[in-house]
């Protein structure tokens, strides 16, 4: 006799799926709790921060030198106070982060990698300074932007969001490398790595569903192409969740790509067709990328499964060329809107002249 499934049944399904779900996110936040108590404090300036403040999180080992543009783009942005995690870093970056008067910093030489790639630190102090707070949580290496964010910062972008009812603000990792190999992206501190990076691929990128946490699971781009051609699947996920109105029930699941609750990854609704998102200007590919390569080959602290990538890595160090015929320069975000990578809120029309 054939089984059939009910309404019931499927209401049961997706109840018992939602109550595990929601056991895994309080796993989470008890998990950041624990591995937050080993932060050690370096300088803590939260105090200073006001109920209507926009905060940035981030976790940085030896990024000196990108730290004085990224600090200046949030800044500018209306970012009013950075917490920032320093790991295992001896290129300067806690002294420099610890003399900023804006910014908190906590310092530890615990496991990257085990702590969920920084996620279980962040989520700590999530848990305790950014309640209520529009929070940007993002790489040293990453610079949002979005659709008018020249001209409009994020007060007026949340309060956009606010009267539309988001709580959280997509954006796709788009990866800029130069015309060259990638040693010739020599670039100094407080530089626009932009004018480094000026060139990115507009497509092909693909987007599959992901029923369990709701969200779209983006590929493609350059590394897809260059490194991961043979095996598609394990290439970068593109897609993350940047923004958001934070309360101490959420959590990252996965890195900037995955939260939980999940209907903050609907960024993207259920048919596929993108809200009004950003771009993350991923500007990885400086020249100290091929240093940076070799030694992260040895700490294995990026990946899951560090061994899979060992080729990625081998293949960084080899000091390649990105750049193709195909390959558009960077213009700016009215480019990127026309080309379809960044979707345009309805505050914006008029502006992308």
């Amino acid at each position: 006799m054939g089984s059939k499934t009910t309404s019931r049944g499927k209401r049961t399904d997706t109840l018992w799926a939602a109550y595990k779900l929601r056991w895994n996110r309080r796993a989470l936040l008890a998990r950041s709790w624990r591995k937050g108590l080993k932060l050690d404090s370096v300088v803590d300036r939260t105090a200073s921060i006001q109920p209507a403040d926009i905060l940035c999180f981030s976790c940085v080992r030896n990024e000196a030198a990108r730290l004085p543009f990224w600090l200046a783009h949030y800044r500018k942005l209306g970012v009013a106070h950075f917490l920032i995690v320093v790991n295992d870093s001896d290129d300067g970056s806690l002294a420099y982060l610890a003399k900023q008067e804006d910014v908190s910093v906590w310092q530890t030489d615990e496991s990257y990698r085990k702590t969920r790639f920084g996620m279980d630190w962040l989520g700590a102090l999530q848990r305790k300074h950014a309640h209520g707070h529009w929070s940007v949580t993002v790489d040293a290496d990453e610079l949002l932007i979005y659709p008018a964010h020249d001209t409009r910062d994020l007060r007026q972008l949340t309060s956009w969001l606010d009267k539309k009812g988001r709580v959280s603000f997509g954006a796709t990792m788009l990866d800029l490398y130069p015309q060259g190999p990638l040693s010739g992206a020599v670039y100094q501190a407080g530089d626009d790595p932009t004018e480094a990076l000026g060139w990115y691929d507009a497509s092909p990128y693909w987007a599959q569903l992901q029923p369990k946490y709701w969200n779209l699971w983006v590929q493609g781009g350059p590394r897809a192409r260059m490194f991961f051609a043979d095996d598609p699947d394990r290439a970068p996920t593109l897609n993350k969740i940047p923004l958001v109105r934070w309360s101490r029930r959420f959590t990252y699941v996965s890195s900037m790509h995955t939260m939980l609750p999940r209907h903050l990854n609907q960024t993207y609704d259920l048919r596929g067709e993108v809200k009004a998102n950003g771009v993350l200007l991923h500007t990885k590919f400086l020249d100290e990328i091929i240093e940076k390569s070799a030694e992260e080959r040895m700490r294995q602290e990026h990946f899951g499964d560090p061994a899979q990538y060992a080729k990625y890595y081998d293949a960084l160090v080899a000091d390649p060329v990105l750049w193709t015929q195909s390959s558009q320069k960077y213009c700016g975000w009215a480019d990127l809107v026309a080309r379809g990578l960044m979707e345009p809120a309805d505050w914006v029309e008029g502006d992308a002249t």
